[in-house]
């Protein structure tokens, strides 16, 4: 747990922590309790590195290259 908090910080990541705190910010002045749950969701998401995407569930695989592969080479046919 304690890897998944502190490792694979990127910007997306820190911008969506930032506005996590800022709806909690405005939860606690206008103290609305619905308010202040979704920002405990908000902040709570990028903190454990959570949501859509963001393990990888939903990534598209790396094509791997086959280093015997041959090119092909086309002729012409008229």
């Amino acid at each position: 747990m304690k890897q998944v908090i502190f490792s694979n910080w990127n910007f997306i990541r820190v911008l969506r922590l930032a506005m996590g705190i800022a709806i909690l910010v405005q939860a606690v002045m206008a103290k609305d309790v619905l308010f202040g749950m979704i920002g405990i969701l908000f902040t709570a998401m990028p903190v454990f590195n959570l949501g859509c995407c963001a393990t990888g569930n939903c990534a598209a695989p790396v094509r791997k290259e086959d280093p015997n592969a041959k090119d092909i080479i086309y002729e012409e046919v008229v």
